[in-house]
């Protein structure tokens, strides 16, 4: 076993001890069905942006689907032309969740799936059911939300984003998953990735977690471990996210949405343990942004990020509007499970 697998075992290990002190139930249920190995490729996650011509339509998208995404706007319309156009920048400005209302978002997949496995990828996608009041059910015609298991790497686009992306183009992307691919796999992407689609951002760009991280290190460690350049890294994992224009708990550094990082990359010498599973802060978190109804709630290589030209579609393909306000109201249900009536 070479030196890296035995540090991300013994990562994984930690990891699953803290979640267990949380909540001693959740992580016994989790590793009830957990693989005793890791999958030998640790593919990096990352958001997937729109083309720049479509910041503001998803800001807008993002307002007119839940109005407590608007205070972040202001700051996003002062800068104009000159917006950043990096994912994790975009975040700063405007967020996308779906807001308080009951959803269910269809999914669907672009090639030819196992019954058994899109069954138990969505099932892994309503982990955060448990508190939150977004579901994700099949349909055999186009989704929502679209999984892809050809593509390269793991990634999503973020929350309501995914409205914006062309009908024939997916959402969100599992390279190679399988009926093959380990339990632990499973649990550890597809939620981590279906966070992401709910808005959530990766929590070890919070600047608690950030400022522990030596930048020399971390440019050659992710380099060899994920073919990464300095400015993929700077995006993915360098860049703080502003405390004062996200909504979110304490950070915390065994969230299912935060990376597993090693000691050997922090000035402080000590591991960041990541999540290999959606834990009790997640959870509750979940449940304050989408609360069930009668739930008390408080108010040169370059995968990691990938260029505009990259995911790039030609401006005759964007969702017309009509179509977008349509897609938004199909998902509504009122709190009796029928759906809402459309305005369309």
């Amino acid at each position: 076993m070479n030196q890296n697998k035995k540090i991300q075992e013994t990562l994984n290990k930690i990891a699953e001890l803290v979640n267990e002190a949380v909540d001693p139930q959740g992580a016994k249920e989790s590793g009830a069905n957990a693989d005793s190995s890791t999958d030998s490729q640790n593919i990096g996650c990352s958001i997937r942006m729109l083309p720049p011509r479509l910041h503001v339509k998803a800001a807008e998208t993002a307002v007119k689907i839940n109005p407590v995404n608007a205070p972040l706007m202001e700051h996003m319309m002062q800068l104009g032309a000159e917006m950043p156009s990096d994912p994790q920048f975009l975040t700063l400005l405007t967020s996308k969740y779906w807001g308080p209302a009951p959803r269910r978002l269809t999914v669907s997949f672009m090639e030819v799936v196992p019954v058994a496995l899109r069954t138990k990828i969505i099932g892994h996608m309503n982990a955060w059911n448990r508190t939150a009041c977004i579901s994700f059910v099949y349909t055999t015609g186009v989704g929502q939300v679209r999984i892809s298991l050809r593509g390269s790497g793991y990634w999503s686009y973020l929350g309501t984003d995914v409205l914006l992306i062309p009908r024939d183009r997916p959402t969100m992307n599992l390279q190679g998953f399988s009926l093959g691919t380990s339990d632990r796999e499973f649990t550890r992407v597809v939620r981590h990735e279906t966070g992401h689609t709910l808005g959530f951002p990766h929590e070890h760009m919070r600047r608690e977690i950030v400022n522990r991280i030596d930048p020399i290190k971390a440019y050659d460690y992710f380099w060899r471990t994920q073919g990464w350049n300095r400015a993929t890294v700077d995006a993915q994992v360098l860049t703080p996210l502003d405390p004062t224009k996200i909504i979110g708990t304490a950070a915390d550094q065994t969230s299912i949405m935060c990376y597993q990082l090693p000691a050997s990359i922090t000035r402080d010498g000590r591991p960041i343990l990541g999540g290999i599973d959606i834990n009790a802060t997640d959870y509750a978190f979940a449940g304050r942004i989408y609360p069930k109804p009668g739930h008390n709630t408080d108010s040169s290589h370059q995968q990691g990020v990938q260029s505009s030209e990259e995911n790039e579609w030609s401006e005759a393909e964007d969702v017309p509007e009509e179509e977008i306000e349509q897609v938004i109201q199909s998902m509504l249900y009122e709190s009796n499970g029928t759906q809402a009536e459309s305005y369309a």
